[in-house]
């Protein structure tokens, strides 16, 4: 069968986390596998195969996108202004803005426009490298609207080569109707949102918001009780604006990923550790928001838990498209290495959305792909914006050049 190969690559595979550079490199992708991988006097295009000579740039994985909330309308330019004239988060969501403005705008957009808009954000992403994205809902926040978010998510894979992996993340505010009746809108997220969720298979996992503006972690464990119910994975915000138990209560859920940990503790970090989870860093939010508590990186190396990290493309703390922008936002911001950048855009935030399938380059592995103009992967972590791949693969076809 025809193949496509590129050849003449420097490839960092991301083995286990590392570059694991092959030098003058080559991979043969045939359908949407990797067949082959080594040397490129050693695999040799065949007559009919499609060839690309990188001619010495970079290969690496496709880049995995683990965290956004690209699916709303509207935007949240004023909460913008207040912020910048000194409100806090909290006073903010108090004022009106927050989450339930952009819970009005959604609800009040049709399909298409808001499918539309968030085909843009996606686009953006995908031109920054990325060949699998996940997209939370948690701006309908009603049984309706949630479903239909999750319905536009999953149906922006049918016109876009890209994987989509959805969320379901109804626990994300309390909404207006149920203000002061945080439990009542608890019953609804657990008796009808994730019930249906699952019968429809809209959602691969379940995430929720503990946090001291959003939800107890009773109300998650109730959530989390209920996903597991109906075999659901779980993820969870934890731990962003305060040390609110987040990351040990993910952990005794064994999620598969907790995301943000700027206030978590070390018993946190060790049962995260424990449970295997990963934790996806969002530089994007503690760059808008302004925040001084940096993640504990250093206890998560120190206990060995698996960094991811996203982009958090949302409209209130992180209009961030670009995750190479994230990458270097990991390094200025979090101090962590290039590599350790590179690993949580790839097998590390595969692994965040429990995809084994992808994340390195290797034989079996899906032919999820991206060639950069650079000698080096420490590149991608080092340009702070701008930087864009001269090709991506998905699924072992030429999909973008540039």
């Amino acid at each position: 069968m025809a193949a496509l190969v590129v050849t003449h690559a420097r490839i960092a595979t991301m083995r286990g986390g590392k570059y694991s550079i092959l030098e003058d490199g080559a991979v043969r992708c045939e359908g949407w596998r990797i067949a082959g991988i080594g040397p490129s006097g050693d695999i040799v295009p065949h007559e009919r195969d499609q060839v690309i000579d990188a001619g010495g740039a970079l290969l690496t994985p496709g880049l995995v996108d683990c965290h956004t909330h690209l699916v709303y309308a509207g935007d949240r330019t004023r909460d913008f202004e207040m912020r910048m004239e000194g409100l806090s988060y909290a006073d903010i969501a108090k004022a009106g803005g927050g989450i339930v403005s952009t819970v009005k705008a959604t609800r009040a957009a049709s399909d298409d426009d808001l499918r539309a808009a968030s085909a843009r954000r996606l686009e953006a992403i995908m031109a920054s490298g990325a060949t699998t994205v996940e997209i939370k809902s948690g701006y309908g926040l009603d049984t309706g609207n949630e479903l239909r978010c999750l319905r536009i998510a999953r149906g922006l894979a049918s016109d876009h080569p890209v994987q989509i992996a959805t969320t379901l993340l109804g626990a994300h505010a309390i909404p207006p109707e149920f203000e002061g009746r945080a439990d009542a809108y608890i019953d609804e997220v657990c008796g009808t949102m994730i019930p249906m969720a699952a019968s429809d298979h809209l959602a691969d996992a379940v995430d929720g918001f503990c946090e001291t503006i959003a939800f107890t972690r009773e109300q998650v464990r109730r959530v989390f009780e209920t996903a597991r119910k109906h075999g659901l994975r779980v993820k969870l915000h934890a731990d962003q604006l305060s040390d609110s138990g987040g990351a040990a209560l993910a952990a005794e859920f064994d999620a598969i990923s907790a995301d943000h940990l700027e206030h978590s503790n070390e018993e946190g970090i060790t049962a995260l550790a424990k449970a295997g989870s990963v934790a996806v860093m969002l530089p994007g939010a503690f760059y808008f928001l302004r925040e001084t508590q940096v993640p504990p990186i250093e206890l998560l190396r120190q206990h060995g838990v698996r960094m991811a990290v996203a982009t958090d493309c949302n409209p209130g703390t992180s209009p961030l498209t670009s995750l190479p922008t994230a990458m270097n936002m990991a390094c200025t911001l979090f101090r962590m290495t290039p590599e350790e950048a590179l690993a949580g855009t790839t097998c590390h935030a595969a692994r965040a959305l429990g995809l084994g399938d992808r994340g390195t380059i290797e034989v079996r592995k899906r032919a999820d792909l991206a060639l950069w103009d650079v000698e080096h992967p420490a590149h991608l972590a080092w340009q702070i914006a701008g930087l864009v791949p001269r090709a991506i693969i998905h699924a072992g076809k030429v999909t973008r050049r540039g």
